[in-house]
């Protein structure tokens, strides 16, 4: 690389440079042009055209995104009961709050309103290209620059057509649940009845309730018994004549999480409890007592943040919680204790995602609704033949079994000399702290590998990943790189810790998971290792020592980028020159 004639070790003399050196014409803040290219325009999307434009001068961003509209997986789900399962107040920007949320757990389509509503807010849309799928991206190492191919409408006659967009910088902001998938059963495809899968149920220009208006005297049947399943039922339980829940597996119903503030700060009694929409009066005193909205939205983040324990094998929390979540759905299946036996896990709560599911096991406990836990053998044209012999006859099939998250891409992604990002993740991903890979110089990730968060607040770590590419591409600009890429060394590193702190957690017991791809063993692909507020501090300050570098000028000096001597202001005469003395920059300590 340009400078690599230079010693790096201090007990040598440095080579003389054959040229002399000459001063950049430059100021030391005249930065460069620089372009980020971003794939997807989910919540990392969406963080990305904030803090790029606010914190990289002379940047030009483009945010492509293959759907019709923002939101990412809360634009392209649209299924009966899609809600958020964690408390509304802490699935939101830290830097755009919402206090007129309709519930606890806010519906799906309010969410979207909100994701666009911070988009419309910062007028990010001259940014995003809806509609523009990538389909290849491919690092130049001549240029040290990503080629980025897209598929797009043509914008006249609406055929595809594909172009391509280059850049210094990419971001993969594509997500963990962007690709979903059917379930591998005999006979799927030859149900005459209506077939959806729960990621890509579309009720067109109508709501799910419009739709489910229609499933009055249809007799449903829901495949599965995860995150979306468990909305799903409750959801159209009491809008069909018959609903058929088929589970394979157990899992852990919770408690609703942040029940207890939700129940104290707002002065909750027992018959409103239940009820998870703010009243009129709760969303107007958000709205107009900032106090108590701060105090509200804090004490829930606190709790969130305060049950990591929970996911460490055997420890005192953990073991109280399957006592309590026990005593839970026994009391709630009262009415078919059968469920109970076939439902109540025999592994750690947490070692499946672990979800509220306010109204499932009431709604399974409802006349309308069979639970089958028997195999299924095969879907006929006309219902579903499990296992035992036994036929039940559907008109509507809900399959809600999740998405492809072997994090193998849908498109290419091909580093130095050619490497694919895909082939690098088998047989399983390695990264270096979830946010880059060796070998793929100038690329970041956001939710890929490694990044979810089995307790605290994911929003947190998103916000923050995506900082950590905003200081990279700063560095880039700042210091006049070509290219910062992760060292292998620090990528195994990362990978050895991932391998020794996933066996103390329940994450690692038997259990059929998509932490771990779908399997009941295996290595943990999805999660970080340690807490949501572990992955803040570990991604708050970059050790850019597990980085090499390449310089961008042909200059022997791996200082040039100090320029001429002076900032841009002093040589204009232009701007603040007296910047130290406001903030942010001024830093009074307390007491002064």
């Amino acid at each position: 690389m340009p400078g690599d004639n230079l010693s790096c070790d201090p007990s040598l003399p440095a080579s003389i440079p054959t040229e002399p050196f000459q001063l950049g014409d430059f100021s030391i803040d005249e930065y460069r042009p620089i372009k980020v290219i971003v794939i997807g325009a989910g919540f990392s999307g969406i963080t990305a055209g904030v803090r790029f434009p606010q914190k990289i001068p002379n940047v030009e961003l483009v945010i492509y995104e293959k759907s019709a509209g923002v939101g990412g997986t809360w634009f392209n789900n649209k299924y009966p009961g899609l809600a958020c399962d964690i408390p509304a107040h802490c699935y939101q920007f830290t830097f755009a709050e919402k206090k007129d949320w309709s519930a606890f757990y806010a519906p799906g389509p309010e969410i979207r309103e909100y994701m666009q509503g911070v988009v419309d807010k910062y007028k990010l849309m001259r940014y995003i290209k809806l509609q523009h799928e990538v389909i290849h991206a491919q690092y130049n190492e001549s240029e040290g620059k990503w080629h980025v191919r897209v598929r797009r409408p043509n914008p006249d006659t609406g055929i595809p057509e594909e172009t391509e967009d280059t850049a210094h910088v990419l971001l993969m902001a594509i997500g963990g649940l962007s690709r979903w998938k059917w379930p591998d059963i005999d006979g799927l495809h030859e149900f005459k009845g209506e077939l959806h899968h729960s990621a890509g149920f579309d009720p067109l220009d109508k709501t799910w309730q419009e739709v489910a208006a229609g499933y009055a005297d249809k007799r449903v049947g829901v495949i599965g018994v995860g995150s979306s399943a468990i909305q799903i039922v409750p959801a159209l339980q009491p809008r069909v004549k018959k609903l058929v829940n088929y589970v394979r597996g157990k899992t852990w119903l919770a408690l609703p999480l942040g029940a207890d503030p939700f129940e104290g700060l707002l002065s909750r009694t027992p018959a409103t409890s239940a009820d998870y929409s703010f009243t009129e009066e709760e969303r107007e005193r958000f709205k107009n007592d900032p106090e108590f909205y701060r105090n509200f939205r804090l004490t829930l983040e606190q709790g969130i943040n305060s049950v990591h324990s929970l996911t460490l094998r055997g420890s005192p929390l953990q073991m109280h919680a399957q006592v309590v979540l026990r005593d839970l759905m026994q009391k709630k299946l009262a009415k078919k204790p059968e469920i109970l036996e076939q439902l109540l896990p025999d592994f750690p709560i947490a070692c499946r995602r672990l979800t509220p599911g306010p109204g499932y096991l009431e709604a399974l406990c409802e006349d309308n609704v069979d639970y089958i836990s028997t195999p299924i053998k095969r879907v006929t044209e006309n219902g579903i033949e499990t296992a035992d012999g036994a036929h039940q006859d559907l008109d509507v099939l809900f399959c809600a079994t999740g998405y492809d998250t072997s994090f193998q891409l849908p498109f290419k992604v091909l580093g130095r000399n050619g490497h694919d990002l895909s082939a690098r993740f088998v047989p399983h991903p390695v990264t270096y702290l979830a946010i880059a890979v060796d070998g793929f110089p100038n690329m970041f990730i956001t939710l890929g590998p490694n990044s979810g968060v089995g307790s605290g607040s994911l929003l947190a770590v998103i916000e923050y990943q995506v900082m950590y590419a905003v200081q990279a591409t700063a560095k880039l600009q700042r210091e006049r790189l070509k290219s910062i890429d992760v060292k292998p060394e620090a990528v195994r590193d990362f990978d050895q810790y991932i391998e020794a702190y996933f066996p103390k957690s329940v994450y690692s017991e038997k259990c059929r998971s998509w932490y771990k791809v779908g399997k009941e063993v295996g290595r943990v692909v999805a999660l970080w290792p340690g807490s949501a507020l572990h992955a803040v501090r570990a991604l708050s300050h970059p050790r850019w020592e597990h980085f090499s570098y390449e310089l961008a000028d042909p200059v022997q000096n791996e200082l040039y980028w100090l320029g001429d001597g002076q900032t841009y202001n002093e040589k204009t005469l232009t701007g603040d020159r007296a910047w130290y003395l406001r903030e942010p920059f001024l830093d009074v300590p307390p007491g002064a």
